[in-house]
């Protein structure tokens, strides 16, 4: 959010950057692709040129992507996806659920399969709106810092115990 004030956004650009340059290594350690997602462009030169090195660095890593939203928010991400379809000049029979997915910033990343929400929120708070349609939703009153392994295992046995319908209902999946 940028509204914040400027010492703090400064504060928080200088931890990015310090964290980047720690743990890059402990990415290509553990063989760890990093991406980001969102208007990275927003970011300071020196967090631009730091992620830019990392992301290069370990771009042949497969064990797992840690993908960092960075500057992101859903609205942006579908107005930006929306305006790079008027300048590619898409015809209007071009556009479909496919070809809009490929102009967003997470087109590599899948969609999830649960999103937790932290501290008692009953909302989403602008993130990954478009990708969420058929996710599970667990909400728990657990704040984020103190969200441990236990509170994993329960959200995932929670959602184990789902029937995931992608839109369906019941009736429409025994077909």
């Amino acid at each position: 959010n940028w509204n914040r004030p400027k010492k703090e956004i400064t504060a928080l650009m200088t931890l990015l950057v310090s964290a980047i340059h720690k743990e890059t290594q402990t990415l290509m350690d553990n063989n760890i692709r990093l991406s980001t997602i969102g208007d990275i462009k927003k970011l300071p030169a020196k967090a631009q040129k730091e992620l830019q090195e990392a992301i290069e660095k370990t771009k042949e890593n497969i064990q797992m992507t840690l993908v960092l939203a960075l500057s992101y928010s859903s609205r942006w991400e579908i107005l930006n996806a929306v305006q790079n379809i008027i300048k590619d000049k898409k015809k209007t029979e071009e556009i479909n659920e496919t070809t809009f997915q490929q102009y967003l910033t997470t087109k590599s990343v899948p969609d999830p399969e649960l999103l937790i929400r932290t501290s008692g929120e009953y909302r989403i708070s602008n993130f990954l709106l478009w990708q969420i349609a058929y996710s599970e939703l667990y909400f728990t009153e657990t704040l984020w810092p103190d969200f441990r392994k236990a509170d994993l295992y329960k959200a995932i046995l929670n959602y184990q115990n789902r029937e995931r319908r992608f839109g369906k209902t019941t009736e429409q999946l025994q077909k």
